[in-house]
């Protein structure tokens, strides 16, 4: 286990990505060794990145009512801590309204060290493919990964929150019927833990 706040400090200062960043490197994270949930993202994006916090854009607000948490208790570094597997905005794909793939560098580098400085983890909730590709054993997709949730163990896989997942939303249903009220359920037990 290394000092929490010189993991910090050093994530903080982080120029590892400079030369294939499309803007000059910003890593956002939210990090508290008391934190008892875990997010696990993918990189921040544009409007993210100009407001130097973490999921502070429409995802952000999706995230939250799926999670039934207030701003207040999301930003609360002391409940919630956010690693996404990239800390800097990317960039965009060419020709595509979508963000690049995250530098796995990023993730190689830090995840190990950030891990060991959170030992109060009561829930992991990965986001997004990248993540879950990462971190799911025998990943096969992501409709598979949250489709066979089991919200008695201490990780659940989510779709990204994007607007860009309105599509995916709308064919899967049970997402909102019968994956969220769980996931809202399971926030409350951490929260009591």
């Amino acid at each position: 286990m290394t000092d929490n706040n010189a993991v910090i400090s050093a994530l903080s200062n982080c120029t590892l990505c400079k030369e294939t960043l499309p803007l000059p490197p910003r890593p956002i994270f939210q990090l508290h060794s008391k934190a008892k949930i875990l997010i696990i993202g993918q990189a921040p994006g544009l409007k993210t990145h100009q407001k130097n916090r973490a999921f502070d854009d429409a995802s952000g607000d999706r995230l939250r009512e799926w999670l039934g948490m207030t701003r207040e208790q999301f930003y609360n570094e002391q409940i919630l801590a956010i690693m996404p597997m990239a800390f800097c905005y990317p960039g965009k794909v060419t020709n595509s309204s979508g963000d690049k793939a995250p530098p796995k560098i990023c993730s190689q580098t830090w995840h190990q060290q950030i891990l060991g400085n959170l030992g109060n983890i009561e829930l992991t909730l990965i986001i997004g493919r990248y993540a879950a590709q990462k971190y799911v054993d025998n990943f096969e997709n992501l409709t598979s990964s949250i489709r066979n949730n089991d919200f008695t163990n201490k990780t659940i896989v989510l779709p990204h929150p994007s607007p860009r997942n309105n599509i995916w939303i709308s064919k899967n249903r049970w997402f909102e019927t019968k994956t969220l009220p769980k996931l809202r359920q399971r926030i409350l037990d951490a929260f009591d833990d």
